[in-house]
């Protein structure tokens, strides 16, 4: 019994596997790790897999294209190993459909990952708030379908040109020759070389799963007929290959269509198939050259990546590339930032300071009101728009009203750009409610698989889509796709130039918000705003004359011969929210050619801004207020339990530092801003009071008890949210600080008018 186990076809070639092809069971290692949640959780990418959403929804069609994706992958790795191993093992040849008894045999690791991935799934979406739990049998045939068709398509594909070495021989001996003599001395080659390497096989399993016993001699059949069974798969690999990749391209041509834009794990499944057999053909032709082939062909391709041709700029839409390039160089800055410039923008923003006190003639020293929402993606954005339409609400938009400034990072600015565009909308629209909760459901639409869909049809090719934008024309990539999607979710709102919110904002109609991107030339911050704010990036009065280095960048000023008000807005907001890799760099017409990402890494909170404005127009605050109330959305818990750690191992030696600089970077921000927040209170001569809310699941209030609820889970960081983790933001206003936080403003402006 032991030998029948341990001689078998499966089990050699899962040994086989493990001395020369580990690499790919590397990728079925991630994978698992991936469904199990122990990578990747923090950006939410098993729930890609786990709860699949396409045209908005997670359905039973979702989990049906997430089963031909897997399944592609699975043959992608059944046909690499067929032609990377299968002439080693010559019995194969003399079996009906050859390939497919391979197949079968060669489903140990693809099976225990379809299993461990059932058990995963069904213990996740029983969890998910499902209204059934019968659900989960729909969902799940809709998986189980896909994965079949898929199979069958493929399986009957080779059942019909998959011949054995019967069927092969029977042709006539001519008809052999001429098919046979093509390359026919270089494959003999590599077979005689295989059959230097003894792989003992006594028993493998038939397509009715029986176990039987190999025919214990094959010696009387031809070697090179053998490697003709064998050699029939490499053009179907190719069919498969030119088919894959002609149906991105398809996919390419339409990829706006929202019904092709397939679930972001689906696409990554084709990827990885692209890439999987792509592998598998070089290995094979090349044998021991194909290391030095690909790295010389990546060498190449780093090398003609910056051709023109090759390089087409990732840029932000409406402005104007045509113009001379900037001057991107200190001198300029120190112009741009003369003292002269400087007072003319901080009068500038006076005037509308003038015209927000004007809006309260009862009130003669009304609270000036600053909101600052952290940045962290989707969850983010749902997050700071839920606090800002409650306090809205439980103030009768008293607060929003005595709001002069929104700052923030990422997700925190889209949430507050979409509340202050609702509530620009409601006051020319009585009927217009800011606080509908339906806006909850249109920011948290899904906004990741239009960007990973292209990212797989468009930005691993040559771009060369391009679409219009107020009479110019830019290249599609996943920036525009990510705009494209925002735009629908949230019904066309924000699809409008810069220069229109001059105006409002000019008459205090909504706040002033700065929306703000790091520079990745030298970590400078880029100010967007109608109004130009050189003094967020200058000290008061030049005190610290040219020796000090500029914190900013005004926007409008630096590009002012490229068009900057004509910028659409939704490109201003992704500049504000590049997360690495997802969307890419945008990159500005100036000379060194100026790159933004997400401005988190400097300035997660955007507390650095609110008092940097604080600080400079103190006089005024001083004069004309009552004092200044800072409001402050978190994403994250502000003050958590220091955990216990456990001796590290070898390799948590050499990860921990990195993970700590991760892990940690929301607690130096943290720190950094109690210590600025707490020399403006202390230095100003007025107050300022401070009201947080928090984003903290742990602690949401439950109905049963006085006591906190753990089992809501932390959202993800992505830009796509589960069911679950929508649920778990909106609930998570109910916690005992954030329900302190509603009293306090009810407290200081429920008896106000707006």
């Amino acid at each position: 019994m032991k030998d029948r186990i341990l001689y078998s076809f499966p089990v050699q070639l899962l040994l086989l596997h493990l001395r020369k092809n580990l690499a790919l069971l590397l990728i079925w290692g991630l994978l698992i790790l991936i469904v199990s949640e122990n990578f990747g959780v923090v950006l939410g990418i098993p729930f890609l897999f786990l709860d699949p959403e396409y045209l908005h929804e997670v359905s039973w069609l979702s989990f049906f294209l997430m089963g031909i994706g897997l399944a592609m992958f699975t043959m992608a790795f059944h046909m690499t190993t067929y032609i990377l191993e299968g002439r080693r093992f010559k019995f194969l040849a003399v079996l009906r459909r050859p390939f497919i008894h391979f197949c079968v045999n060669n489903s140990i690791v693809p099976f225990a990952f379809y299993l461990f991935y059932t058990i995963r799934f069904v213990a996740f979406q029983l969890n998910n708030d499902l209204p059934s739990d019968w659900d989960v049998v729909s969902l799940y045939l809709g998986f189980a379908i896909g994965s079949i068709l898929a199979y069958a398509l493929i399986f009957s594909y080779f059942g019909l040109t998959n011949k054995d070495f019967f069927l092969i021989f029977s042709e006539s001996v001519d008809q052999r020759f001429r098919k046979a003599r093509s390359g026919k001395k270089g494959l003999l080659s590599k077979f005689k070389t295989s059959e230097k390497e003894v792989n003992t096989v006594k028993y493998y399993l038939n397509l009715k799963l029986n176990l039987l016993e190999v025919s214990p001699d094959i010696s009387k059949f031809e070697t090179a007929h053998l490697l003709r069974v064998f050699n029939q798969n490499h053009l179907h690999l190719f069919f498969i290959q030119v088919f894959l990749v002609s149906l991105v391209w398809f996919l390419g041509i339409f990829k706006e269509q929202e019904i092709l834009q397939f679930p972001a794990a689906m696409s990554a499944m084709l990827l990885l198939s692209i890439l999987v057999m792509a592998v598998g053909a070089i290995s094979f032709w090349l044998r021991k050259w194909a290391t030095f082939v690909v790295f010389s062909l990546i060498l190449l391709a780093n090398y003609f990546s910056n051709f023109s041709f090759l390089n087409r700029p990732h840029e932000a839409f409406g402005l104007d590339y045509s113009a001379h390039a900037a001057s991107y160089t200190l001198g300029r800055l120190d112009l741009l930032t003369h003292q002269d410039t400087v007072e003319k923008d901080k009068e500038n923003v006076i005037r509308i300071l003038e015209n927000w006190k004007a809006k309260f003639p009862n009130d003669s020293l009304p609270k000036l009101v600053i909101v600052s929402a952290s940045g962290g993606g989707q969850r983010a954005a749902l997050w700071t728009l839920r606090v800002l339409q409650e306090i809205h609400k439980v103030t009768h938009g008293t607060v929003t009203s005595r709001s002069a400034l929104y700052t923030g990072a990422s997700g925190g600015v889209l949430g507050e750009a979409f509340f202050r565009e609702l509530y620009l909308r409601s006051q020319t629209d009585q009927l217009f409610d800011p606080s509908d909760s339906i806006f909850l459901d249109q920011i948290a639409s899904d906004n990741l698989n239009p960007i990973i869909f292209t990212l797989l049809v468009n930005d691993l090719l040559i771009r060369n889509q391009k679409f219009d934008y107020r009479g110019r024309g830019y290249l599609k990539d996943r920036g525009f796709a990510f705009e494209d999607q925002l735009n629908k979710n949230t019904k066309g709102i924000l699809d409008k130039p810069l220069k229109d919110y001059r105006e409002p904002e000019a008459k205090a109609q909504i706040p002033m918000m700065p929306v703000t991107a790091l520079i990745t030339n030298d970590g400078r911050k880029l100010v967007i705003s109608p109004h130009s704010m050189s003094f967020l990036g200058v000290s008061a009065e030049g005190i610290s004359g040219k020796a000090e280095k500029k914190q900013s960048i005004d926007f409008r000023r630096f590009f002012e011969n490229h068009d900057p008000d004509n910028l659409r807005f939704l490109s201003a907001l992704r500049m504000s929210a590049t997360f690495p890799f997802v969307t890419p760099n945008v990159e500005l017409p100036s000379n060194p050619v100026m790159k933004t990402m997400d401005t988190g890494l400097s300035d997660n909170f955007g507390i650095q801004d609110a008092l940097r404005f604080v600080y400079v127009f103190k006089d005024w605050i001083a004069q004309n207020t009552s004092g200044v109330v800072m409001i402050t959305i978190r994403d994250s818990e502000k003050n958590t339990e220091i955990p216990a750690k456990e001796l590290p191992r070898i390799l948590e030696k050499v990860f921990t530092p990195l993970k700590n600089i991760y892990v940690n970077w929301d607690n130096v921000q943290t720190i950094q801003n109690e210590v600025l927040f707490n020399y403006l209170s202390e230095s100003m001569p007025f107050g300022v009071e401070r009201i947080e809310f928090e984003y903290a699941p742990s602690k949401i209030l439950t109905d049963s008890s006085n006591g906190y609820s753990d089992s809501s889970p932390r959202a993800s960081l992505n830009w796509r949210l589960t069911a679950s983790e929508k649920k778990s933001i909106v609930s998570s206003l109910n916690t005992r600080d954030n329900m302190q936080s509603l009293k306090r403003l009810v407290e200081l402006f429920g008896d106000q008018k707006k």
